[in-house]
């Protein structure tokens, strides 16, 4: 949204039996990406639980009217996304140990990129609105953002970057149960053209950590992609468009195109 990170406290549920190096492995990982951000950790706090969780609380500074949130976006915007999807996918694989060592490791670096230089960047390019793709996959932040925006949105599903070995892994019938959630809550404001499950999963694939979800003005869309490219962000890719929320049929919110 704009905003400076500053300080955070680490919050953790960690199993008591488990061996406290885990969570020492943990703790540095939060800690170095935490650093990367320019934020100071000043403390935390731990409670014994049976499933490992970790995340920080952070505070930060904004300054009033400049934040970029999910309901600005125009007619005529342009959509500008800037990380590859398919974490969901990957990770689940993962997990049944059904993954390629590169695919895995790929992903996981995408996972840990930050997203400040694409946040930096999309503020001075003057952008409209912005979500962050995460769970709720890729249609499912920009429905937020047309719900918010009072408008509609065209999505070209051949201009979506894909992770390496996402796809072959989806039609293997690999998705995580966020992602066929995610498509049931969405079916009914999305037009589907030319698009089979396999594409509509991936569409949605319920993501960690990733890229940003921006809508610019067309004449600012340059701009943008050469912030973009000087902040050393490698994804730019440009998905779709914002329309007036008129030019939707049946109610949508969405038109994905194959």
């Amino acid at each position: 949204m704009g905003g400076r990170p500053l300080l955070a406290l680490n919050i953790v549920g960690f199993p008591i039996d488990l061996p406290k190096e885990i969570l020492g492995e943990i703790l540095r990982g939060g800690g170095a990406k935490a650093q990367e951000a320019g934020v100071l950790i000043v403390g935390g706090h731990t409670v014994d639980d049976q499933e490992p969780k970790y995340g920080l609380a952070v505070t930060g500074l904004v300054s009033p009217g400049a934040e970029v949130t999910n309901a600005g976006a125009r007619p005529g915007d342009v959509l500008v996304l800037t990380k590859p999807i398919g974490t969901g996918i990957i990770t689940t694989a993962g997990k049944q140990q059904r993954v390629p060592d590169n695919v895995l490791a790929n992903a996981v670096a995408e996972m840990a990129t930050l997203n400040r230089a694409a946040a930096e960047a999309m503020t001075a390019a003057g952008a409209n609105a912005c979500a962050d793709v995460t769970g709720f996959g890729l249609l499912g932040h920009l429905r937020a953002i047309c719900q918010g925006s009072g408008v509609g949105a065209r999505v070209n599903f051949g201009a979506v970057p894909v992770l390496e070995g996402a796809w072959e892994l989806l039609e293997s019938g690999i998705a995580p149960g966020g992602t066929h959630r995610n498509l049931s809550s969405i079916d009914d404001v999305v037009e589907w053209r030319g698009l089979d499950e396999s594409k509509r999963l991936l569409l949605v694939d319920a993501q960690t950590s990733g890229g940003l979800l921006i809508s610019i003005a067309r004449e600012g869309l340059d701009g943008l992609l050469v912030e973009l490219e000087s902040a050393g962000v490698e994804t730019r890719a440009v998905v779709g468009e914002v329309v007036a929320r008129e030019e939707m049929a049946d109610g949508n919110l969405i038109e994905a195109l194959a």
